[in-house]
């Protein structure tokens, strides 16, 4: 029962929304779509959903063309970012109402509400009016009707993007457990690679409407394919240096004042052509680790404390990076520090860019 996109396209008003998209979706998998604002998420999510028709391409379930099938046709569960419930409806009403338009019995949703309601701890307000509820009881609500619907497809799009920070931790974890056995398949988009991390199970890259890679959540990460999916795949930015392979092992900065021995990284950049190294600000310290790790200077710009951690942006080799410091560290602005970085640990791609 997967859903397949074969090199889809979505053109509006002569602006390309999304751009030749072939990604599979396979039944049980929970799949995070992850890009910045703008990437097209909701867009590959309406054209999954159906209710909107792709200029191009196909989209298959189950091995049949659906393309042009209406949403009201297909088996299909939606959630978007701000949370939609029947006001006049009771909890209860509200998660059953999909149920009851597919006339389910009694009994069965009964069962399923009961089910849900269990999962989401939502048992002591089932018969309360959503306006009665906090801001992330109503958003259970709503989840808790894709639950029920048991869809082959449940669509997510930022559902938790609206809570506060400590039930967005709470539902983050809980979500890929209440889909586990379900056997339905879930696209959850989100703008937060940390988020993304969390939610495990696979992930689809988006950027300006194009899959820049995709794949298990972990392998995607550790081992991106291309700049533009490295980049989007970190928060904070990933730190860059453009470079010039000059040989084999080794890349310099385009100055010629930094070398880095970075040895297999690099082996499908030809040698003498223009290249892209690339860190993430947790390889990049204000303490050196291992013998191997190249000392940098730099000039402190900025320092964020986040209690357990601090991030400090430096000005190094031309370029604005950050670093990462386990602990509280409020190095002064302008102040010279030493950086550490592990060359064998960054990503070298083809081709230069900038740091933005």
């Amino acid at each position: 029962m997967a859903l397949e996109l074969q090199s889809v396209s979505k053109n509006v008003d002569g602006e390309t929304h999304i751009s030749d998209v072939s990604v599979r979706c396979n039944p049980g998998e929970f799949n995070v779509l992850l890009g910045p604002t703008l990437a097209g998420k909701t867009s590959l999510l309406r054209l999954m959903a159906g209710l909107d028709e792709p200029s191009a391409g196909r989209i298959m379930m189950a091995g049949q063309d659906v393309t042009g099938l209406p949403v009201r046709k297909r088996d299909v569960a939606f959630v978007y970012q701000q949370f939609i419930n029947y006001p006049g409806f009771s909890v209860f009403d509200n998660i059953a109402s999909p149920l009851k338009i597919a006339k389910i019995s009694k009994d069965e949703i009964a069962a399923r509400v009961e089910k849900v309601a269990d999962l989401l701890g939502l048992t002591p307000f089932l018969q309360r009016k959503p306006l009665e509820l906090s801001g992330g009881q109503q958003q259970r609500v709503a989840l808790g009707r894709a639950l029920a619907r048991e869809a082959e497809l449940v669509l997510l799009d930022e559902p938790l993007a609206n809570l506060d920070y400590k039930l967005r931790e709470e539902l983050r974890a809980e979500l890929p457990k209440l889909f586990q056995n379900t056997g339905s398949m879930v696209v959850y988009a989100t703008s937060e690679p940390e988020e993304a991390l969390l939610l495990g199970g696979q992930v689809i890259v988006l950027h300006e409407g194009q899959v820049q890679q995709a794949g298990a959540t972990l392998e995607v990460y550790n081992s991106p394919a291309s700049l533009q999916a490295a980049m989007t795949f970190a928060d904070p930015p990933l730190n860059v240096l453009p470079a010039i392979k000059s040989d084999a092992a080794e890349v310099k900065s385009l100055d010629g004042d930094l070398t880095l021995k970075v040895n297999g990284n690099a082996s499908a950049v030809a040698e003498g052509a223009k290249c892209t190294v690339g860190f993430r600000p947790h390889q990049l310290g204000l303490a050196r680790t291992s013998e191997c790790e190249v000392e940098l200077k730099g000039r402190v710009t900025l320092t964020e404390i986040t209690g357990s951690e601090s991030f400090i942006h430096v000005e190094a080799v031309g370029e604005r990076w950050t670093a990462l410091a386990h602990g509280i560290h409020a190095p002064e602005v302008g102040a010279e520090v030493s950086l550490f970085l592990d060359p064998e640990t960054a990503f070298v791609f083809a081709g230069g860019a900038g740091n933005g």
